[in-house]
Parts: C-alpha cells; sequence; structure tokens
C-alpha cells in the first residue's frame, strides 16, 4: 500500500466515527472501502472491528463527560448482545467471500431504505416506557442484534435505534449513548474472535482505529444538542454506489 492509501483510511475512519454516533451507518462506508483496497471480506470485517472499537471506548468517554447514560438497562443490554456477537463472528469468519459481497450490498441496500423512510429516527415526543416486560422484550431482541453485529456490523446503528426507539420509545441522545455502550461491549468479544483466527491487518485497523476514534468523540460532544438530518443524504447517494460495485463488480 502507498501512503496515500493510510491517509484515505484515516479520512474514511474520521467519518465513520463521526457518522456512527450520531447516526449510524458508517461502517457501511468503512467496510466497501477495505475490500475494494483488496482485503478479502473476512480480513476487511475483522480489520474493521479495530475501529469501531477504538471509536466507541472515545464515545462513550464522550457521552459520560455529559452526563448522559441509561445504566444499568445498557448492560443487560450488552452481556445479552455479546453472546450472540460471538456467535455471528465465527460464522462471518467462515463464511464465502462472495456470498459475503452479496450479503453486505444487500444490506446497504436495506438500511438505505431505513435512512429514506426514516423507520430508524427515534421519535422525541414520546413517553419512554421502561416497564418489566419492555425491558425482557429489549434484552431477547438484543441477542439477536448481537449475532448480526458480531457478522457484520454495518448499520447496526440504525437496528439498535429502530428497536429502542419503537420498543422502549428513547430519545435519541439516550438512544445514542447505549448504542456506543452496546457496540463497545460486543465488539470487544467479535473482536477477539477475529485475532484468535487471524483475519485482522493491525497497520490498516489501527490507522483507521485513530481516525474512528477522533470521529466519536467529536460527534459525542455534538450529538448531544444537534440531530442527523444531513447525514442521511450522504449516505444514501455513497452507500447506494458501493452497493452496485460490490454486487456487480
Amino acid at each position: 500500500m502507498e501512503y496515500y492509501h493510510y491517509l484515505l483510511v484515516f479520512g474514511v475512519g474520521l467519518l465513520c466515527g463521526f457518522i456512527n454516533v450520531v447516526a449510524g451507518g458508517g461502517s457501511l462506508l468503512t467496510l466497501p472501502v477495505l475490500i475494494f483496497m483488496g482485503l478479502p471480506p473476512s480480513v476487511a470485517n475483522g480489520t474493521n472491528r479495530v475501529g469501531i472499537f477504538m471509536q466507541n471506548i472515545f464515545a462513550v468517554r464522550g457521552f459520560s463527560s455529559k452526563g448522559v447514560s441509561a445504566f444499568p438497562f445498557a448492560i443487560w443490554l450488552s452481556i445479552s448482545s455479546l453472546i450472540g456477537a460471538v456467535i455471528g463472528a465465527k460464522v462471518a469468519i467462515d463464511i464465502e467471500e462472495e456470498l459475503f459481497n452479496q450479503i453486505l450490498a444487500v444490506v446497504m441496500v436495506v438500511v438505505l431504505l431505513m435512512t429514506i423512510f426514516g423507520t430508524a429516527k427515534p421519535r422525541e415526543n414520546l413517553e419512554e416506557d421502561m416497564s418489566l416486560s419492555k425491558r425482557i422484550t429489549s434484552i431477547v431482541l438484543f441477542f439477536f442484534i448481537g449475532i448480526y453485529g458480531g457478522f457484520i456490523h454495518a448499520g447496526i446503528g440504525f437496528i439498535i435505534m429502530a428497536t429502542l426507539s419503537m420498543v422502549n420509545k428513547m430519545k435519541l441522545v439516550k438512544v445514542n449513548s447505549i448504542k456506543v455502550f452496546v457496540a463497545l461491549v460486543y465488539t470487544f468479544f467479535s473482536l477477539v474472535v477475529f485475532v484468535w483466527e487471524g483475519q485482522i491487518d493491525w497497520i490498516i485497523g489501527l490507522t483507521l482505529g485513530c481516525g474512528t476514534a477522533i470521529g466519536g468523540w467529536a460527534a459525542s460532544q455534538w450529538s448531544v444538542a444537534k440531530g442527523d438530518k444531513w447525514i442521511r443524504y450522504f449516505l444514501i447517494v455513497a452507500v447506494s454506489g458501493m452497493a452496485i460495485k460490490l454486487w456487480f463488480f
């Protein structure tokens, strides 16, 4: 790789970290970019986890510094999701490369539709519902979310946002704080699986991680007061092009 490839990885990581925390879907950019740069899909998938993990360390700290948290509910969601993530990561390592690329392309299209129609956006005017039945429902759902996160992660922010919005009726800032904490926990355990299987390019991963960490920290400060409307339009254009390339080329 040439030096400018690492600059590209860092820049994409910076953008990804910001988008992941504010809205979700950053990995829809980084994962295809890593594949287009020549990494095998399983290695690109594992390497991407380094950036996600580093991003969420800083994002969690950023939300904490603003006094935004949802403990102990976030811990229960994390435990449920990490169990699923280990299963999903193992499946991701064993799958054929062409099939993985096609699955990623389909996921990108689905997430685009969620973005266009706003199905993942929390409704700010609803009263939060933390009844026992709703908490248990979310904990069970997060096991399956963890499987998906361990497998591919791309677009999982939208799934988490939709789940917490529809089940627990949480507001955007609180949803985002839970999202980064849960992602931090289950990403660590899925990352262990990828490390164990030797599916990580550490130089690229750490370069990506430096970018996502800075972007995640900045977004954790910004998203307490701001929304995510402008990100939707950017993702629609960028992800559409990469999904077409993954499927046909």
